[in-house]
């Protein structure tokens, strides 16, 4: 099809069966459930540069580099035009059939709503209300899919990865996103809160490019429809912009939360209130999918054991940045949820690579 972009380098595995070896890198024979030496090294290589450019975006922001006023115009950047096209690119050449994945989409789903449910079950106190518990349920549910985990698993994994990936972008924006929307406005329940919550998620969700760039994207691939070749010049460059632009806002994102509370004067909320989320997002998350996908293939289940993959690696991503905003928009704690996020993406360049090091 044209405008395909080149395949991202994958990496291929040491263990013998594995698709995913080291490149020349040979470690010493290690104890069976270690990782090898060789794989946490490329691991670390392929993922090193994603994190980095996290990094940039937040030193660039908290010393003044990057204004604070110009992070929306990089955000609407990443969000109306380079996602999207990125995502379509991704849609229009992945076989429908994935983009189907009744496997995928059930599994992802019900542990999807297994964490929401655990979280605002262990979050709800005198302190908490429903409005902030949805939605630290939400920022332990969601990972950063769209910005991060598009660019990072098809260079892990190869282009293959997009399909599932875009199955979980639609469970998270569409089902996840508005249950816990919903679940925020019930502290309000007597003033047509709930109600009034569903139609703002349904809302949310139609004016949201990146599920219509997905279901165009399934279009195109469904009839076999080819964008005239300077329309999809265009798409393609759009679309090559959005992984550096979208890791890069995300730690201006961060430190835009940071700062704003800092000279709010707000105090950081006890570590009681965003380390048990975080250790949900980084451990209980991908472990939960680990072992519903596991038990759904032993029983028959139609998902793939290269989309199980997918999936588990997915669910070890940090939380997803955009929550930020929605929490902010619904006047939910977004000092908690920002740290939730920064605390998460800090901690999953080591969590995560040693997940890819451990589980492929």
């Amino acid at each position: 099809m044209a405008g395909r972009g080149r395949a991202a380098p994958v990496l291929k595995s040491a263990r013998p069966g594995v698709k995913f070896a080291s490149q020349g890198f040979h470690a010493r024979p290690r104890p069976t459930g270690w990782p090898d030496n060789g794989v946490v090294l490329n691991t670390w290589l392929v993922t090193f540069p994603f994190f980095a450019l996290v990094l940039a975006g937040f030193v660039a922001a908290r010393q003044g580099l990057l204004p604070l006023d110009a992070i929306p115009g990089l955000n609407g950047f990443v969000l109306y035009f380079a996602l999207p096209c990125m995502l379509y690119r991704f849609g229009a050449n992945t076989p429908l059939a994935q983009l189907l994945d009744a496997g995928v989409f059930f599994t992802y789903l019900f542990c999807a709503l297994v964490v929401v449910a655990f979280v605002v079950a262990t979050s709800l106190n005198r302190r908490i209300g429903w409005n902030d518990a949805a939605f630290g349920a939400l920022v332990a549910a969601f990972p950063n899919t769209g910005f991060m985990g598009v660019p990072l698993l098809v260079a892990l994994l190869g282009p293959q990865a997009a399909g599932p990936v875009i199955v979980a972008i639609v469970v998270d924006m569409v089902v996840t996103s508005s249950l816990c929307i919903a679940l925020s406005r019930l502290d309000a329940v007597g003033e047509h809160g709930a109600q009034r919550a569903a139609r703002d998620a349904l809302s949310g969700v139609l004016r949201n490019p990146m599920p219509w760039a997905i279901f165009l994207g399934g279009v195109s691939s469904a009839w076999a429809l080819v964008l005239p070749a300077p329309l999809m010049n265009t798409v393609g460059l759009l679309a090559d912009a959005a992984s550096p632009v979208a890791l890069f806002t995300i730690g201006a994102v961060l430190a835009r939360s940071h700062l704003r509370a800092a000279q709010g004067g707000a105090q950081p909320p006890p570590l009681r209130d965003h380390l048990p989320v975080v250790a949900v997002k980084l451990v209980l998350h991908p472990l939960l999918v680990a072992l519903v996908g596991a038990s759904a293939i032993r029983l028959g289940a139609p998902l793939d054991r290269f989309a199980f993959t997918v999936l588990v690696l997915l669910a070890a991503l940090p939380s997803a940045s955009n929550v930020s905003l929605l929490a902010e928009k619904f006047g939910a704690d977004n000092g908690r949820i920002a740290r939730i996020i920064l605390v998460s993406t800090a901690v999953a360049f080591f969590s995560f690579s040693l997940v890819v090091a451990l589980w492929v």
